[in-house]
């Protein structure tokens, strides 16, 4: 009898890499995914634990699975069984859980693996693919909990990731994610003691990857602003064919006394340097970022100063997060919490805004050529979807002839709040081009 697998992610790009390491894993000793209506033997669940929302998610997808393969061993993973082990394990058909994520290796194992993966060689059904570069957090914000989940630093050989990269591309994935828990961080462990000339930083990674060969292109997950370094930005101005313009900086606030009360590295005037540095060398990258609203002690004043620096920066997209406490850190113990209320009424405030800013950077790609990567054709309209080299979701016309996971030229047509629409490019296309 085959046993059957079955694997669910929670959070971030990193747990969705490391949950697909574990199931290439067993699949190559005869695991099979299970179907949906069928039972699994086996469920791994990766869990985060960013927010209270995310450890409430984690634990209801484990009862969900444990009503549905009641037969199961549920194997629990990830940064909330890192923080609360004695919370899942009590948890129905829990049978392990897996503390650090360095003990992947030897749970795989303990289940019969013998040639244990090291990378990854396929990611689901989509045609762009998420590749770990590093692990591990030094910073100590005051609202975030996963330092003490994800502690030191960890950065993969440059080997190991190319060697990763060409398994990807080979096997047909057009769009490569480097990703981290804190990318910006990728190689500074080992630069420690060494002169500036032999340091590795992301900067060198990246352009290392950029001269593959191969028909993708690579895009950058989240990453700090100070380290959108002058050498970083270069490499991206470099290799503008390859690697897409888009950059998710992470500013949390606009208001200085809230970034220092939140310990964050930089004012608010660096982080508006940074990225008019990246808007001097690349061609109209699109900016993404993170916001938290309603922190210990933020006034309307200091709202505003978010909302009016968002509005100079011109994001094109901004996750806005009301602020959650969590346990064991300082912020959740600031007696000058938020109430709900004004949380919420913020969060919806600053959502307002950022439809403003999406429609605006949007209208402004129209007649300007972009490349897509195609995903599916809508079974009903049969329009090609894809999402463009800027964080920039497309609509292709019907007559456009293509297949799934080709990247595409064409030229933005016209736009509104929720997507580009587009059609074939004037611009020949070259086999290796990229917007």
């Amino acid at each position: 009898m085959t046993d059957l697998l079955k694997t669910v992610t929670l959070g971030c790009k990193v747990n969705q890499y490391e949950t697909q390491l574990v199931r290439e894993g067993l699949l190559g000793i005869g695991y099979r995914d299970a179907e949906m209506q069928q039972a699994a033997n086996l469920c791994i669940v990766n869990t985060c634990t960013v927010t209270q929302e995310g450890d409430s998610k984690s634990r209801q997808v484990i009862r969900r699975l444990a009503r549905e393969n009641p037969e199961s061993r549920i194997v629990v993973m990830g940064c909330y069984a890192t923080r609360a082990p004695e919370e899942l394990s009590a948890l129905p058909n829990v049978s392990e859980v897996v503390t650090d994520k360095r003990e992947i290796p030897d749970l795989l194992g303990r289940f019969g693996v013998i040639d244990i993966p090291s990378g990854i060689s396929q990611f689901g059904d989509r045609h762009r693919a998420y590749v770990k570069v590093q692990d591990g957090c030094l910073l100590r914000c005051s609202y975030c909990v996963i330092p003490s989940v994800r502690p030191g630093l960890h950065s993969r050989p440059v080997d190991a990731i190319l060697a990763e990269v060409n398994r990807l591309t080979d096997n047909g994935y057009r769009e490569i994610v480097l990703t981290g828990i804190h990318l910006g961080h990728y190689g500074v462990e080992n630069n420690w003691d060494k002169p500036k000339s032999e340091w590795l930083r992301l900067s060198h990674l990246l352009e290392q990857i950029a001269k593959l060969d191969g028909d993708f292109r690579i895009r950058l997950s989240s990453i700090e602003a100070t380290e959108m370094t002058r050498e970083l930005i270069q490499v991206m101005a470099t290799y503008q064919e390859r690697i897409c313009p888009h950059l998710h900086i992470c500013l949390q606030s606009g208001s200085d006394r809230v970034l220092r009360k939140m310990k964050r590295r930089w004012s608010t005037r660096t982080f508006q340097q940074r990225c008019e540095l990246i808007h001097d060398a690349l061609d109209q990258p699109a900016l993404t970022t993170d916001i938290i609203v309603g922190f210990p002690g933020e006034t309307d004043s200091d709202f505003e100063a978010s909302c009016q620096l968002v509005r100079d920066i011109g994001f094109s997209k901004i996750h806005v997060f009301p602020f959650s406490p969590r346990r064991g850190t300082p912020a959740a113990e600031f007696v000058d919490q938020i109430p709900k209320r004004i949380k919420t009424d913020r969060r919806r405030e600053l959502t307002r805004i950022e439809a403003e800013l999406r429609e605006d950077y949007f209208l402004s790609l129209r007649g300007r050529p972009l490349q897509v990567l195609t995903e599916s054709r809508d079974s009903v309209t049969g329009i090609w979807t894809g999402t463009s080299c800027r964080y920039t979701p497309t609509e292709l016309p019907k007559s456009v002839s293509i297949r799934a996971g080709q990247l595409v030229e064409v030229q933005a047509l016209h736009a509104n709040s929720e997507r580009v629409y587009t059609g074939p490019s004037p611009i020949p296309a070259g086999p290796d081009v990229a917007c």
